[in-house]
């Protein structure tokens, strides 16, 4: 490891009389070029970069002038010198690098404004390997991480705001100043980290790498939060390159900044109503604390919504609800009889807007369109010393999937009644059991330690359900029980039929299969094995 050589140590005030300019997009660029040129700074730049301010009136040096050798390559190469990196590196303070940028006639560089090729815009775009290739910047993370590196007496910036707080400090002291310098240089490692972690995640999948030696995760600060999931925990909100559509890419109408709990549950929220078509008709899921607490189809979004509000009322209070489909008025009216933290859809009619306005602290999410249930894509979770990586489920069930066990089958009514459960289950923690009859939630029971209470609460949900709507028997009555996972012993399933289902769908796999399927028999009623489970810890 090298040692730190015994630099003299820099002044806190820097000034600033030289900036190299290199950017790809060029937002704000004239404005700030004018604002560096008119408080004395000498601006040099690239290609289209120095065009662009050559263009505005301004003087501008060509990268070229200062290294007196041309861009070469298609413009692969043309900072990667030493009267660049020299100028961004020399320990102005130090004799012998004053005397090597003397010797060299290596003038220093105080500002380096790059942000970088577009990269991840052009993967995200569909651009082809190519075209990706030819978009990773090199010239640019080298000068980045050069001018970090020399922060006691650079200023490094890769994005306007960064320029623009440079301009502010210059505009009222002449310089800026170290803990400033600091700061950019701890953002700008960020970027070249977040960029370099891109590139490598498109290069894996590209080469077939499923699972590379080395994985990064790379996000951009969205918000800030007050506290975590307690008063006394820290969080904040990052986003990736190219976000899946949801609760980071909505765009907020009303009420106050989303928590993080909030945020955990849109999530969960929109993630599940999104299993069902828009086109195929309305449905809407209510959740609480990341578990849903009622989902249902209708033939509009009102008649969906109070179908999910049916299942489970008394957890509905203070919940997060999420539509398949634009939000019109009258489904407002009724959402906002209760309480309900957020409402997540991809569009609202201005008329519901109306409505939810009057409530200022109820948050209304737009996102535009639903995230794809079906596209592949990873999910983290943090453990100690490391983190856990998945594909995302995107297990879809059809009838055609589901094995026959019983001897009884199931009639076409069950069968929709049993992927529907099914589908909810998929989004409930383990363990779980749903109830579910006509395209509406029953009872649902969650995150038990063991599947017979899992089975007894849903059972219990669905009966209060009842009493509160004045029905004369349990929801659960007639209806399909799904299981996420198998029924490891025959209780659970005895416990589905004492509370009124009539059809079963489970994974299938248990070495009891053969006891459960006795007991189904039994019973009378109909069971199919999946033979996939879609566990949700």
């Amino acid at each position: 490891m090298p040692a730190a050589p015994d630099y003299p140590e820099a002044k806190d005030l820097a000034p600033i009389k030289r900036a190299l300019l290199s950017v790809s997009d060029k937002t704000g660029l004239i404005d700030m070029a004018k604002a560096l040129s008119e408080l004395g700074v000498e601006l040099v730049s690239t290609g289209g970069t120095k065009s662009a301010i050559a263009a505005a009136g301004l003087a501008v040096k060509d990268v070229s002038e200062l290294t007196g050798f041309p861009e070469i390559m298609d413009g692969r190469v043309k900072t990667l010198h030493p009267i660049v990196h020299g100028g961004l590196l020399g320990v102005r303070d130090a004799p012998e690098h004053a005397k090597a940028m003397s010797d060299h006639g290596i003038g220093g560089i105080d500002l380096l404004y790059v942000n970088l090729y577009p990269f991840e815009q052009a993967v995200a775009g569909g651009g082809d390997f190519a075209t990706c290739v030819e978009n990773i910047d090199i010239g640019g993370p080298a000068m980045i991480r050069s001018a970090a590196k020399n922060h006691a007496y650079v200023c490094v910036c890769t994005e306007p705001a960064d320029l623009e707080e440079v301009l502010a400090a210059l505009k009222a002291a002449g310089a800026t100043n170290l803990e400033l310098r600091r700061k950019l240089a701890a953002r700008a490692y960020a970027r070249t980290a977040a960029y370099d972690a891109a590139i490598s995640a498109w290069f894996a999948a590209q080469v077939g790498d499923v699972w590379p030696a080395r994985k990064s995760i790379a996000g951009k600060l969205a918000q800030t939060m007050r506290y975590g999931e307690n008063p006394h925990q820290a969080a904040a909100l990052y986003t990736f390159p190219s976000p899946r559509i949801g609760v980071a890419t909505a765009r907020q109408l009303q009420g106050k900044a989303l928590s993080y709990n909030n945020i955990n549950d849109t999530d969960a929220a929109f993630e599940l109503v999104a299993e069902f078509d828009p086109a195929a008709g309305p449905a809407v899921a209510i959740i609480k604390h990341a578990n849903p607490c009622g989902v249902a189809l209708g033939a509009d979004v009102k008649t969906a919504y109070l179908r999910a509000l049916e299942c489970d009322p008394v957890s509905a209070f203070g919940g997060i609800i999420a539509l398949n489909r634009r939000l019109d008025a009258a489904a407002a009216e009724e959402i906002v009889k209760i309480l309900t933290e957020v409402v997540i859809a991809p569009e609202a009619d201005d008329d519901a807007i109306a409505l939810f306005a009057k409530k200022k602290n109820l948050r209304l999410l737009l996102t535009g369109a639903l995230p794809d249930p079906m596209a592949a894509g990873e999910t983290f979770r943090s453990v100690a010393g490391g983190f856990l990586v998945q594909s995302r489920d995107t297990a879809r069930l059809t009838a055609a999937d589901l094995k026959v066990v019983t001897k009884r089958a199931p009639t076409a009514r069950e069968i929709e009644d049993m992927l529907f459960a099914f589908t909810i289950a998929k989004h409930v923690k383990s363990n779980a059991i749903v109830y579910a009859k006509d395209g509406q939630t029953a009872g649902i029971g969650a995150g038990q330690m063991n599947r017979r209470d899992s089975a007894r609460i849903a059972a219990l949900r669905a009966a209060e359900a009842a009493v509160t709507a004045g029905l004369p028997e349990s929801l659960a009555k007639g209806s399909a029980c799904a299981s996420e996972a198998f029924f490891p012993f025959a209780d659970g399933l005895i416990q589905a039929v004492e509370a009124g289902a009539t059809a079963v769908i489970q994974p299938g796999g248990s070495i009891r299969d053969a006891e459960v399927i006795a007991a189904a028999d039994e019973a009378g009623i109909a069971m199919v094995f999946t033979g996939v489970r879609v566990f949700r810890h």
